[in-house]
């Protein structure tokens, strides 16, 4: 019998886990729409429009999004320096896909939580 970590390793070029795998945190797909809907947008101003981000996180997400070509960082040189984000041509194909997913979330969310409810309570009784 194989052990989970070679099952886990049987795909290991499966192109849907490594997206899964980036847009399954928290704020990815929230950055992406934000500068797909507002446009260029400097760090402080995606901090406030989050809102519940630390400062930390949003810089990681950035530099991922960025590593993945979704994402452009154009520095100014100017004093203090001036930083600005925007989508790329790559990140604007993903935004459809990800409006297409907020529709059919808020579609089916009342169902989804009503599922949820009658599991819970199948757990519990």
């Amino acid at each position: 019998m194989k052990d989970n970590s070679e099952k886990k390793h049987a795909f290991p070029n499966c192109s849907i886990r490594h997206i899964l795998d980036r847009f399954g945190d928290k704020w990815s797909i929230l950055i992406i729409s934000i500068l797909g809907h507002v446009g260029k947008q400097r760090f402080n101003e995606l901090n406030q429009q989050i809102g519940d981000i630390s400062q930390k996180m949003l810089t990681v997400t950035l530099r991922s999004l960025e590593a993945d070509g979704l994402v452009s960082r154009k520095l100014y040189p100017e004093i203090p320096p001036r930083v600005e984000y925007e989508l790329t041509d790559l990140g604007r194909s993903l935004l459809p896909h990800i409006e297409q997913l907020a529709l059919w979330a808020e579609k089916n969310m009342e169902c989804i939580l009503a599922n949820r409810a009658k599991y819970a309570q199948k757990k519990v009784g």
